[in-house]
């Protein structure tokens, strides 16, 4: 099915306001897909006409008894089980370059874990694996293990195309990794083709960014990539769509679609679920985690008092002031989405076809300016959509509740801290987890952002190594420190240093406990 190229006639170019007109256009003129235009069109006309994307908490209600994943049973036909994971496609979401991070290229690319090894010459050897490497791993692991042809996908965007591909290439052939093509898209043969653009990735769409004064798209002559950017990972849809890759996973046979953030690699797939899915009927299916005190500021899921009660979500950006205190109330609204999901994706057709391969997605609109790296130019929007809100476009969508071993996200330095610690273990399946110790709870990690926000700054502090945190429950560092091998940090910890001139250093070996030094 080869992609869209023309505005359906629904849409009228000549009757659009100027503005918009000329978004249109320039999208046109990039090659921008049909439905992805068709979504930025909703969008751009919900900022222009004053649109808030409040939900008034007058409109919705808790959700309660959700299923668990715990309390599902494992198929008690294994080739029955191995046969539903071959039609399942495993996706990451793989656009993010970790700018908040100080990085500079994908995000996945980022060292996570490292391990020393030694010769028979006694010589140390360290050696590091990524996101990306974890993630092949888990792809590898199911292929060995009874899910040969398992379907493997990454949602690229522009900023993160070629070094992935380059990545995967060197450290693990493209082709050998990839060796059942779909369907073509274009109708060309098989043989021969790329197998990454056409099998592997999903390219994210681009979209302008629009002036905050006059909402004309944004032009900036001395960098024009600067104009564009990507629509969040609700584009995931429009991106199958327009793109033809969503008709060739259909034609191919596939039914179910796995996504999870890059960075999640407590995410992997599970037969369990998709199993629940088909005996369930269900056509939509978020993992979602139960809020804790650090979680009450994040959005919610709820459902609408309208709209036969279905679920959907409430972000703190659609929360109106008054409506705070219900907002964190986690005793009253239980579940965070995990942004892992299950998606049928023959309902996923039936929506998108609906609406043109554009579904009709609450917008975010992001402020910035139109040069990130300087701040006094002049300031735009970046329309956004975010794919978990999809959950309210389907009549039969359910939740489940997993444990966080499912949930292991990256946003922070503190984040990885925890990570490349020994709080967390690596699986049989290439997942890192919590380790058992730990009963599910993460150790609570705060640096200084002065220091080590950005990955830079972080690599000094643990230059040395990074310190035991399997029993630490608090660990908050302020001011130049660096740690040296073999320290151990239990209990709740603080480490300040008021010298900014001298870095403290925790000498090796050392086990704080409780304390404040």
């Amino acid at each position: 099915m080869p992609a869209i190229t023309a505005l359906p006639p629904s849409v009228d170019l000549a009757a659009l306001r100027p503005s918009l007109k000329n978004c249109v256009v320039k999208m046109q003129n990039a090659g921008v897909s049909v439905s992805c235009i068709l979504s930025f069109i909703q969008q751009y006309n919900l900022i222009a006409g004053g649109s808030t994307g409040i939900i008034a908490e007058s409109d919705i209600e808790p959700v309660l008894d959700v299923p668990t994943l715990d309390a599902l049973s494992p198929s008690r036909d294994a080739a029955q089980a191995a046969a539903l994971l071959q039609k399942t496609v495993m996706l990451k979401l793989n656009g993010g370059l970790g700018t908040g991070m100080g990085l500079h290229d994908a995000k996945s690319l980022l060292p996570v874990r490292q391990s020393v090894s030694h010769s028979p010459k006694k010589t140390a050897k360290t050696t590091s694996k990524n996101f990306l490497d974890f993630i092949i791993q888990q792809v590898l692991y199911f292929r060995e293990n009874g899910s040969p042809h398992l379907r493997f996908m990454l949602m690229d965007s522009f900023s993160t195309s070629d070094s992935t591909r380059a990545y995967l290439e060197e450290h693990y052939g493209i082709a050998s990794l990839f060796k059942d093509p779909l369907p073509p898209v274009d109708g060309a043969p098989a043989a021969g083709r790329d197998y990454f653009t056409e099998e592997v990735e999903l390219l994210q769409n681009q979209v302008p960014k629009i002036r905050q004064d006059t909402l004309e798209p944004a032009e900036w002559p001395a960098d024009s990539k600067c104009e564009w950017a990507p629509p969040g990972h609700g584009d995931l849809y429009t991106a199958l769509y327009g793109s033809g890759k969503l008709a060739a996973l259909l034609a191919a046979g596939y039914e179910y679609l796995f996504v999870s953030n890059g960075d999640n690699l407590g995410a992997t797939l599970d037969e369990r679920i998709v199993s629940h899915m088909r005996d369930q009927k269900i056509d939509f299916l978020m993992e979602v985690c139960e809020r804790t005190e650090s979680d009450r500021k994040g959005g919610h899921l709820a459902r609408q008092r309208q709209r036969d009660s279905r679920l959907l979500l409430r972000e703190s950006a659609q929360c109106a002031r008054e409506d705070e205190a219900s907002f964190q109330d986690i005793t009253k609204y239980k579940y965070f989405n995990t942004n892992n999901l299950w998606i049928h994706l023959p309902a996923l057709q039936a929506q998108l076809e609906q609406h043109d391969g554009a579904l009709p997605l609450p917008v975010i609109r992001n402020e910035k300016t139109v040069d990130p790296s300087n701040k006094k130019s002049y300031k735009v929007y970046q329309l956004e959509t975010a794919m978990g809100a999809a959950i309210a476009h389907f009549d039969s969508a359910a939740a489940l509740v997993v444990p966080r071993t499912r949930f292991a996200p990256v946003k922070t330095c503190g984040d990885l801290l925890a990570l490349r610690s020994d709080a967390y273990i690596e699986t049989a399946d290439a997942r890192l987890i919590l380790a058992p110790a730990r009963h599910g709870k993460p150790p609570t990690i705060q640096l200084d952002n002065d220091y080590y926000k950005f990955i830079s700054g972080f690599e000094q502090l643990i230059e040395g190594g990074v310190p035991s945190l399997i029993g630490c429950n608090a660990l908050a560092v302020k001011g130049p420190v660096r740690f040296e091998a073999g320290v151990v940090i239990k209990g709740k910890v603080r480490i300040e240093n008021t010298d900014t001139e001298k870095v403290k250093v925790i000498e090796k070996g050392r086990v704080l406990d409780n304390e404040t030094i």
